[in-house]
């Protein structure tokens, strides 16, 4: 039993360890156009669509390619294999839309699922997912923003 409070520091300062590190980060040093608020650190579109006059736009890029965007080293024992990014905006403006709650729901190919709140980051919501399997992921996201009202967008994202 006297191991037992030592296999809880050790715990809980793994599971602080990457909080820590994501606080301490350079945001600075991150190539985003804040103008436009394109999201230039790294991956490709995976879905766009207008939901209830607000334009969401999902990224779904490598964690390699996510850390090097904001050159940074690949923390060691990560199991996430991919971040997943989401950008709001008024679809009659463009006008960006940063604040709000954003929660997605992962499921793999084997069915299993992942369910995460996502953090406001620079213009974006982002967390990152285990998408290490190949196969059809279905990705669902519900959010909240200013006005109040909740959305959601799905869809399918393939990892070849």
């Amino acid at each position: 039993m006297k191991k037992l409070p030592v296999v809880i520091a050790v715990a809980t300062f793994a599971l602080a360890a990457p909080l820590v590190s994501h606080a301490e980060m350079d945001h600075g040093s991150m190539k985003m156009d804040h103008g436009s608020m394109k999201m230039d650190h790294g991956g490709d579109v995976a879905h766009q669509e207008v939901v209830d006059g607000v334009k969401v736009t999902f990224k779904v890029m490598s964690m390699a390619e996510h850390m090097k965007g904001m050159k940074m080293e690949m923390p060691k024992g990560m199991k996430e294999t991919h971040h997943i990014a989401v950008e709001f905006k008024d679809a009659k403006s463009g006008k960006a839309i940063t604040e709000g709650e954003v929660k997605v729901k992962v499921q793999g190919p084997n069915k299993s699922e992942q369910v995460k709140d996502l953090m406001a980051m620079q213009g974006h919501f982002g967390a990152d997912f285990d998408l290490s399997k190949k196969g059809k992921y279905g990705v669902m996201a519900k959010f909240k923003l200013a006005d109040g009202k909740v959305r959601s967008a799905k869809f399918w994202y393939v990892v070849k």
